[in-house]
């Protein structure tokens, strides 16, 4: 799994005007928590910028003053004006603790729907599960081979060994709906064809 490499370093004063002076030098504090203790910490914005930007599932490998801790990634702060970002939370992953963590989802295969001229609708683009760190992966698969025409693939059918998936298990995960084009040729070919125009009469002598 893709793992990114932050430096940081621990705050040594808290409260408003310190946050400010440290935002002011292009830093952004964090907070890294799920382990065996809480840290407070800091860190250039620019080191964030692969974990924030991005829609892949990633962990990092924070090192504070010399001590390593991996993470992941769980909620951000932005500044309603500038949009610059202010503040990140990280869970510490623990080995046989479960932590709950947002995948993205892949869809694998070719649908028999979209084969027969349908039009493939992704309506969820990732998964919240629960599971053991050495079981979190950068994406979960979802195989649409079967999916045909009119059909749907619901949260229930994806298969993701040793997690447990949060989202309600009747949502719509993917569907393949009629085009424009195909619904032309089904209504013409269902249409009765236009009865023969009568023969002209006969001309008088």
């Amino acid at each position: 799994m893709k793992t990114i490499t932050i430096e940081g370093h621990l705050r040594t004063e808290n409260g408003k005007k310190a946050a400010r002076q440290l935002r002011s030098q292009e830093n952004v504090l964090g907070v890294i928590y799920g382990g065996a203790e809480e840290v407070n910490f800091y860190a250039p914005a620019k080191a964030f910028k692969s974990l924030v930007y991005t829609s892949e599932f990633q962990l990092a490998d924070v090192n504070v003053d010399g001590k390593k801790y991996k993470c992941i990634l769980k909620d951000l702060q932005f500044d309603k004006v500038s949009d610059a970002l202010l503040h990140v939370d990280l869970l510490e992953l623990v080995d046989n603790k479960k932590v709950v963590a947002t995948l993205p989802l892949k869809m694998v295969g070719t649908s028999v729907g979209v084969k027969a001229g349908g039009k493939l609708i992704v309506k969820m683009k990732s998964l919240k599960v629960k599971a053991l760190p050495k079981d979190l992966r950068e994406f979960i698969e979802c195989d649409i081979t079967n999916l045909d025409l009119n059909g749907n693939i619901r949260v229930q059918d994806v298969k993701a060994p040793n997690m447990e998936i949060m989202n309600p298990p009747r949502i719509p995960v993917a569907s393949v709906v009629l085009t424009r084009q195909l619904k032309q040729e089904e209504s013409a070919a269902a249409t009765p064809g236009a009865a023969a125009p009568a023969a002209a009469p006969a001309a008088k002598k």
